[in-house]
């Protein structure tokens, strides 16, 4: 017999106990909805820190909006690997979710390193203004590869951090430099400016700072008091690099298993939690440098004339960040809406003195 025939044998002989699976299935169904979704997020975040518990708090409204049905399961510290391995961890369905910086929404989308460019925003309100005009496109542009953007935030404004004072860009080229690794674009252009890029883990800052593998990384205040980095490298230059963006982000694929009435109450309530960890980390990141200050952090003044120095740098760059690191439309949009902002408020901030003046 061929297959046709097979098929329709099989369904003469069992359409008569067709009832049974979906009787079953309607006596499972409260079973089912009782039991609700359960939602896996994971965020290198440490245990205890003010990004980790505004998350939980967005857990608790998530299951009361939802009656319950909504669990949130959160996985701080980097328990569930690197941002890199977070996304990859989302695409296979281990996790549903996660919170992180621009280093794992780059993963799936580069179109956020437009908000990441080196030297480009020199205040607050500048990044603000970009970031309000930009992430309409960045979110259609994640949720065309299946992702959902929950909430946006930040990590703060990268500073160097080093085993030496470093003021002008030959006192990093001196030094080996952390890089994230798997990036090859970034540390091809960190090579190309006579750096010395190292490429590993975030989680293998510590143990490269120990071994003398690396001895300067660039990353937020937070970060270096945090993860305790900063006693291993304890001069932090007064220079803005860039902003780190941060966001929530979730599977389309396990959103759209949120019951309907439930998703808008709950985006709403990660908004608000969004808001919540950008206020916190700017008022944060001040505290943090004045933290590690008190335990012989040293700040490393950045003159006005090496700040120009570092943009020059930067902008030397820029012909091939444009397009590699960021979509070329987003690239030159962003510049242009710096240059906008910058007309309106008929001022711009120096890059230098940021822990000082911020």
């Amino acid at each position: 017999m061929n297959l046709k025939t097979i098929a329709s044998s099989w369904l003469s002989r069992f359409w008569r106990f067709a009832w049974v699976p979906a009787a079953i299935a309607l006596l499972a169904a409260p079973v089912a909805r009782a039991q609700g979704v359960k939602i896996k997020l994971a965020t290198l975040a440490p245990d205890g820190s003010a990004w980790h518990l505004i998350l939980k708090d967005m857990g608790e409204q998530w299951k009361q909006l939802s009656g319950g049905r909504v669990t949130l399961v959160i996985y701080p510290g980097g328990v569930a690997g690197d941002e890199p391995d977070m996304v990859r961890k989302m695409r296979i369905g281990q996790i549903h979710a996660a919170a992180v910086t621009g280093t794992g929404i780059g993963e799936i989308d580069p179109g956020v390193q437009a908000l990441q460019i080196p030297m480009l925003y020199q205040t607050d309100e500048e990044f603000d203004y970009v970031r309000a005009k930009l992430t309409p496109k960045l979110e259609a542009r994640l949720k065309a590869k299946g992702f959902v953007v929950l909430n946006w935030g930040e990590a703060g404004w990268v500073h160097f951090f080093a085993t030496k004072p470093v003021v002008r860009p030959d006192d990093l080229k001196a030094l080996k430099l952390f890089t994230w690794g798997g990036d090859s674009l970034v540390l091809d252009l960190w090579k190309a400016g006579g750096f010395h890029p190292v490429p590993l883990a975030s989680t293998d800052i510590m143990p490269g700072l120990q071994t003398g593998m690396i001895n300067a990384f660039a990353t937020p205040p937070m970060a270096a008091l945090s993860f305790q980095w900063y006693p291993l490298a304890p001069n932090m230059s007064d220079l803005r690099w860039s902003p780190l963006v941060g966001a929530t982000i979730i599977t389309a694929q396990m959103w759209e298993r949120v019951p309907a009435d439930a998703r808008e109450p709950l985006m709403v309530a990660a908004r608000k939690a969004g808001e919540a960890v950008q206020a916190d980390v700017r008022k944060s990141s001040r505290e943090a440098v004045e933290a590690m200050k008190k335990r012989n952090l040293r700040v490393v003044p950045v003159p006005p004339d090496a700040a120009a120095e570092w943009r020059a740098n930067a902008e030397k760059i820029y012909p091939k960040l444009r397009g590699p690191f960021a979509p070329a439309e987003l690239f030159d949009e962003a510049r242009q809406l710096v240059a906008e902002f910058r007309a309106k408020s008929g001022k711009a901030e120096s890059a230098g003195g940021a822990a000082a003046s911020k």
